[in-house]
C-alpha cells in the first residue's frame, strides 16, 4: 500500500446529518478514503441513499437512523454505535429571521439541532467510552458564527458560535487522551438547505457573484477537510478553526 497519511483505513468513523448535504458527502467520501462509515441520519429512506452510496463495501459500514433531538434515538445511537477513531458531527438546520421577532421558542428550536443535540451525541459517546483515545472529532460549525454578522442570521449564528466556544474547550480537556477536536466552517455551500428557501433565489444568486471566487462551495470540498482533520496528517490539530469560504471573510469578514 501507498504511504497516505490523509487515508482513512483502517479507522471506524461516526457521520451524523448523512442524509443529505454535507452529512452524505462526508459519508461517502470517508468510505471512499477507507473507513469503517457509521452514517446516521433522521430520514431513513435518504439515509438507506447514502449508505447505499458507501463504497468498500466489505467493510462493516452501518446505517443507523436518528433524530437527535429525542432523548431515546439519541441514546440507542450510542448504544448501536461501535468505539469510534473519527466522528464528523453535520447535523443541523438554518433560520432566518430578523431580531425583532427570533423568540425564544424559535431559538430553543435551533439551539436544540445545532448545539444541545450534537454536544450531548459527543458527551455520551465519551462517557460510554465509545472514542477511542487518539480519536478526531470534527463539528461543521459555519462563518455565520463568530466570522460574518448578517440581518435575520442571529438564531443560526448563535447557535453555531455557541459551538464553535464549545469545540475550543472540549479540546483542551481532551488533549492529555490526545483525543482531537476541531471545527470547520464553510461559509455558503450548495445544499438542500440552501437551495430549499433558507434565502430567496435572487438574494442566492446575488451572493454567490459577490464571492471572491464567483461560486459557492460544494459538499464534498468541506467532506475533505474534515477528512483531513480525522486522518493522521492532522495529529497535531486541535482546537482549530478552519475557514473554507472561497475567500468569502477577505472581503466581508
Amino acid at each position: 500500500m501507498s504511504y497516505n497519511p490523509f487515508s482513512l483505513e483502517g479507522k471506524t468513523v461516526l457521520v451524523t446529518g448523512a442524509s443529505s448535504g454535507i452529512g452524505r458527502a462526508t459519508a461517502i467520501e470517508c468510505s471512499r478514503m477507507g473507513a469503517t462509515v457509521i452514517c446516521s441520519g433522521r430520514n431513513s429512506e435518504r439515509l438507506d441513499e447514502t449508505f447505499a452510496a458507501l463504497e468498500n463495501k466489505e467493510r462493516a459500514h452501518k446505517a443507523i437512523e436518528a433524530d437527535l433531538t429525542d432523548t431515546d434515538q439519541l441514546k440507542n445511537l450510542v448504544a448501536e454505535c461501535p468505539v469510534i477513531d473519527g466522528a464528523a458531527f453535520c447535523a443541523g438546520m438554518g433560520q432566518t429571521t430578523l431580531f425583532p421577532f427570533s423568540t425564544k421558542e424559535k431559538f430553543e428550536r435551533v439551539f436544540d439541532v445545532n448545539f444541545f443535540s450534537p454536544v450531548e451525541l459527543f458527551r455520551l459517546m465519551l462517557k460510554k467510552k465509545k472514542i477511542n483515545d487518539g480519536a478526531s472529532v470534527v463539528f461543521v460549525v459555519s462563518v455565520g458564527g463568530t466570522r460574518a454578522v448578517s440581518p435575520g442570521n442571529a438564531i443560526y449564528g448563535s447557535s453555531k458560535a455557541a459551538l464553535e466556544s464549545m469545540m475550543k474547550f472540549a479540546a483542551l480537556e481532551l488533549a492529555p487522551k490526545k483525543i482531537r477536536v476541531n471545527g470547520v466552517l464553510p461559509g455558503m455551500v450548495e445544499t438542500p438547505i440552501m437551495q430549499g428557501g433558507f434565502i430567496s433565489a435572487a438574494d442566492y444568486d446575488l451572493e454567490r457573484e459577490r464571492y471572491p471566487m464567483k461560486r459557492f462551495g460544494q459538499p464534498e470540498e468541506i467532506a475533505w477537510s474534515m477528512i483531513y482533520l480525522m486522518s493522521d496528517a492532522a495529529k497535531f490539530v486541535t482546537g482549530s478553526s478552519l475557514v473554507l469560504d472561497g475567500g468569502a471573510m477577505l472581503k466581508f469578514g
